[in-house]
């Protein structure tokens, strides 16, 4: 079965219960549900959900990829598929996908986000997609487990690089928090 709207509002009704102080960063995403956008669409323009992937080695550094279409160091992480039954699923799938680690050399920390981030994408002529936001819920996780083949359609390269390489201070002090 799919991800509904029921569940991706669950998520962010849970997290906001958890992360009050998150709701005026969150409320585009609030206003597309109100709206009964299907926010597990990828034509969805308005915005539409993501699921991404903090991965921490044993000694808590964190996967980076260099994802190929917008040239940037980013987790793991890319759009919903049918197939797909929870956000945290779709995360796991991802982050197998584009790292070849397998899903069993994973370990979910925990069965809520440990972040959820609304961020702009460009618009891509090549796919026919115009600018737009991506709701990424991102999910901690675990391994022993070295990066294996890259899926090189979308990545380029991979790096396990240290907690302080996170770019999002809130993002940063929740997975060490997490972590410890």
């Amino acid at each position: 079965m799919a991800i509904t709207e029921a569940h991706i509002r669950t998520t962010l009704t849970a997290y906001l219960d958890e992360h009050p102080a998150e709701k005026p960063a969150l409320a585009p995403a609030l206003d597309l549900l109100d709206t009964r956008a299907d926010l597990t669409s990828r034509k969805e323009f308005r915005g539409h959900a993501t699921a991404g992937a903090v991965l921490a080695d044993p000694v808590g550094r964190i996967l980076h990829i260099h994802h190929l279409a917008l040239d940037k160091w980013l987790l793991p992480g890319g759009h919903l598929e049918p197939a797909d039954d929870a956000l945290l699923e779709a995360a796991l799938r991802e982050l197998t996908e584009e790292t070849g680690i397998p899903a069993d050399a994973v370990t979910t920390v925990s069965h809520r986000p440990v972040h959820i981030d609304v961020h702009p994408i460009p618009a891509n002529e090549a796919k026919g997609e115009a600018a737009h936001q991506h709701i990424d819920f991102r999910f901690l996780f675990r391994t022993t487990t070295d990066v294996g083949q890259l899926q090189t359609e979308e990545v380029t390269d991979a790096s396990w690089r240290v907690l302080d390489a996170l770019s999002d201070e809130r993002l940063r002090r929740r997975v060490a928090d997490a972590l410890r």
